[in-house]
């Protein structure tokens, strides 16, 4: 039985998209039929269009910093004007600057975010007008577990990730009643901008090997589905794809409470209030030590 693509004729902005996660779900999302345009800051957004190309797919190369609010709606309007609209974005693109926190600058504080939560919210104000007028529309934004459950080195990177998510769930409850949808997702893969995980203990280089079997190729599926007509119900969740694994990742909800009619003193609290809620509390982890198995 053959099946329609997921994505047939379907205009999706995907930046970052000239390596790595990008490349893949910019190959990926043409494969299912998507007229694709393909951001990043240099040649390589030419080429990964020019490959789409060459295999009989649409694609435009869209050059630019997300950074750049001026840059990013200009790229949301090459799409609209090449393909005649725009129904979904991805919104990929992001560096890191790993430095455990009391080194970090501020240089490399604002470059992170700048790229990875600026970057998103230009991507995504530029798109929601057009989305809003056609009464559909779907954004897919790349969390991380860095910020989902934590990383040593990686406030700026683990904030911005963070900020994506409260970004991604605000944007689906305003525009819900304009049947625009917005979701993230935590991906595994390793990547150049993964290759720089340390892997010099005997746990770094099997966590490492671990990395290296999770392929970016693997994030496709889940990103075509969000982006389809198929995931039209789907909105304001967190993902997360592990190789072959999809998860549904929590999210923030009270989990205990204590309660005292005559309202608490810090020294009530230390007596009875933070021992009644302490089994509730989460435990200082890194991703790692939730992620315990091997990918399958």
């Amino acid at each position: 039985m053959t099946t329609s693509p997921f994505l047939l004729n379907k205009a999706i902005l995907v930046t970052g998209a000239g390596t790595g996660i990008g490349r893949e779900l910019a190959l990926g999302l043409a494969r299912e039929g998507a007229l694709v345009g393909v951001n990043d800051i240099g040649a390589a957004a030419s080429n990964v269009a020019a490959e789409i190309q060459a295999t009989g797919g649409r694609a435009i190369a869209c050059i630019g910093d997300i950074s750049k609010e001026s840059q990013a709606q200009a790229m949301v309007h090459q799409v609209v004007e090449q393909f005649g609209g725009i129904d979904g974005v991805v919104n990929n693109a992001g560096v890191l600057r790993d430095k455990l926190f009391h080194k970090l600058d501020t240089d490399d504080w604002k470059l992170v975010i700048d790229v990875h939560l600026h970057g998103s919210f230009h991507i995504s104000r530029a798109a929601a007008p057009f989305f809003k007028e056609q009464q559909s529309g779907a954004m897919v934004h790349m969390t991380s577990t860095s910020g989902l459950i934590g990383n040593l080195g990686q406030s700026n990177y683990s904030a911005a990730k963070m900020g994506i998510v409260g970004l991604s769930r605000s944007i689906a409850l305003d525009m819900a009643k304009f049947n625009v949808r917005s979701n993230c997702i935590a991906p595994f893969a390793w990547t150049a901008m993964t290759s720089s995980i340390p892997a010099v203990t005997p746990e770094q280089i099997a966590r490492v090997e671990r990395f290296k079997r999770m392929t970016p190729d693997k994030i496709v599926p889940l990103t075509a589905y969000l982006l389809s007509d198929r995931g039209s119900d789907v909105t304001g969740q967190i993902f997360s794809v592990r190789n072959n694994e999809v998860f549904v990742m929590s999210q923030p909800r009270p989990v205990r409470s204590v309660h005292r009619q005559e309202g608490w003193s810090a020294q009530t609290l230390a007596e009875h209030g933070m021992p009644a809620l302490r089994a509730a509390f989460t435990p200082l982890e890194r991703s790692a030590d939730v992620f315990t198995w091997d990918p399958v």
